[in-house]
């Protein structure tokens, strides 16, 4: 028994949308028929993920490894750290103050800054996360404006902003205990975007959860990804797998390179490394 995990944007489906190809959705049928467990690996919260769970999982790993959760029902929860309610404050007045644009990510919804719409229709082609936060806004997905956000605990905080330097206080308020992930920057996109994960956990350690929870070595391992977010479960699973529409630095770490999710890559690779 393989236990397989998927990265969402860039990898199961096109950045910001929810319906897989075909030839991904058949192919993770076979190889959970076949005696796999496949889980879903990303950064997006519960809420924002819920919409792919039709297609029958083992689990997923969300919020960039703060939420795991396994089971039928998907209720089974084996690991939960939100940032403290000192940390999110503090986060967010510093990046406010130096005009860093922001969205929250709780379990049950995401709250962004009011004018992220216009900030990101004014870029350029991006990566797969700005993509995402692009349609995501557009298609309406729930993205409630800030001023509405309820005081759920907050698992990350997704950042934006013209100028690297915009994050240095930030990063000195913060970086004892938060990661700063930026993602890869492709021309013409002028966008420096990211997340601020907590060092408590990563994708790379919700791979070590699962696998001590099916008591599978991480040997029997395979994780597909293709962004900066999956660099920890790249690094952490038996053999790891990058999208060829993928971050080139991820490329060069990863064990194989497989087709575009456009091009049928996971259902490729999946026939390749013998999961069906």
């Amino acid at each position: 028994m393989k236990l397989i995990f998927l990265d969402i944007d860039g990898t199961l489906t096109a950045p910001g949308e929810n319906t897989p190809p075909d030839s991904a959705v058949e192919a993770i049928e076979k190889a959970r028929a076949k005696g796999n467990k496949v889980f879903l690996c990303t950064g997006r919260n519960p809420d924002m993920l819920r919409p792919l769970l039709k297609y029958k999982f083992d689990g997923f790993i969300s919020c960039a490894g703060g939420y795991v959760a396994v089971g039928e029902k998907y209720d089974e929860i084996l690991y939960d750290h939100p940032m403290t309610s000192e940390q999110r404050d503090l986060a967010l007045e510093v990046l406010h103050k130096n005009g860093v644009f922001c969205t929250i990510e709780a379990e049950g919804g995401s709250w962004g800054d009011e004018n992220l719409g216009s900030f990101l229709s004014s870029q350029g082609e991006g990566n797969s996360e700005i993509e995402r936060w692009r349609k995501a806004l557009s298609s309406n997905l729930g993205i409630k404006p800030m001023s509405e956000y309820d005081g759920s605990p907050v698992y990350k905080v997704v950042i934006m902003c013209l100028d690297m330097a915009q994050l240095d206080e930030a990063k000195k308020a913060l970086g004892n205990e938060f990661n700063f992930v930026l993602q890869e920057l492709k021309a013409p996109a002028k966008c420096i975007n990211g997340e601020i994960i907590n060092k408590e956990f990563n994708k790379g350690l919700g791979v070590e959860i699962i696998c001590k929870k099916f008591n599978v070595p991480i040997e029997d391992t395979v994780g597909f990804g293709d962004s900066m977010n999956d660099l920890e479960m790249i690094q952490t699973v038996g053999y790891s797998v990058c999208m060829a529409n993928g971050s080139e630095k991820l490329k060069e770490l990863a064990d194989m390179v497989c087709p575009s999710v456009s091009e049928d890559g996971l259902a490729r690779a999946f026939a390749k490394l013998n999961l069906i």
